[in-house]
């Protein structure tokens, strides 16, 4: 094998990797299947050795693919923290601050706090990621995070602006009714809710369930409806003409509201200015749903 291997290159290697297809590749890479399947055989053919195995079921690497992998791991660790660190340096409030955060957060609690901040400082571009999935910092993924947690990895730094108070939820105006005696709407596996699927099952309620989802707002939609009960934040819930509250707010469920970011971003100017001004907004707007 010989060595014509630029950063470039290793990024549809990885890609390719990680998702074990050219489609997946290709959707991670913002490109197109035919432009991955072209530097692919491009590659290959410049290091003489093949990479990855075709089969049906997808792309999987060779041993000299498996060697590749393992630099491009390596290289985009390094890569990273560099970006990281010359991020980290620049002082200046301006320029693109990326945020990854819940789609409950951002509805019932970010979107005029963020308005806002955008109003009062027009030289900085906000990309807001709603994800219920999390981002990894580490990787550039986002900037910063706005996140429910119980242990923030040891990487972030930042502050705990709040605790969120969640409750039992039905549809306003319906007849209320014991919590064992009524169809509940839950977390579905992928959303990762494991605080309530732990006290679902501890409450007897889990195989209640007839409706599963990995949105919390699509949960408060489907009790809206009067599909069943369901547990929601405060925040999001109590203003929401259409619900009506059933319980006090469940110690169980209770978390801390975090805002976070990469420890080597904590000194640049539009991240510091940003993560001061809303972890303030959001904590003056959170206390207003405690009970």
């Amino acid at each position: 094998m010989n060595s014509k291997l630029a950063w470039g290159e290793l990024k549809f290697v990885a890609a390719i990797g990680a998702a074990g297809s050219l489609s997946g590749a290709a959707r991670m890479l913002a490109t197109s299947h035919a432009t991955v399947y072209r530097r692919l055989g491009r590659i290959e053919t410049d290091i003489g050795v093949r990479l990855f195995d075709r089969h049906r079921e997808g792309y999987t690497p060779t041993l000299a693919g498996e060697e590749v992998l393992a630099l491009a791991e390596r290289v985009e660790t390094d890569v990273l923290a560099v970006e990281r660190s010359l991020t980290g340096q620049d002082l200046e409030p301006s320029g693109t601050v990326r945020i990854t955060t819940t789609d409950s957060l951002y509805v019932g609690l970010l979107a005029p706090i963020l308005a806002s901040f955008q109003k009062e400082y027009s030289d900085i571009t906000l990309e807001v990621s709603v994800s219920n999935r999390p981002y990894d910092l580490s990787k550039r993924q986002a900037d910063v995070a706005v996140r429910p947690s119980t242990a923030p990895a040891e990487s972030l730094v930042g502050r705990r602006v709040g605790l969120i108070e969640q409750a039992v939820y039905m549809r306003a105006g319906d007849q209320p009714v014991d919590l064992k005696q009524a169809t509940w709407i839950g977390a579905e596996q992928a959303m990762q809710y494991r605080e309530l699927d732990r006290w679902m099952a501890k409450s007897e309620l889990d195989e209640l369930c007839i409706q599963r989802s990995d949105s919390v707002v699509a949960m408060q939609e489907a009790a809206r409806c009067g599909v069943g009960l369901t547990v929601l934040p405060l925040y999001l819930a109590e203003k929401d003409t259409g619900l009506q509250r059933l319980t006090e707010p469940v110690e169980d469920l209770s978390i801390d509201l975090w805002v976070l970011v990469h420890q080597d971003l904590r000194t640049a100017g539009r991240i510091k200015l940003f993560t001061n001004k809303i972890s303030k907004m959001i904590a003056e707007e959170l206390a207003r749903y405690s009970v």
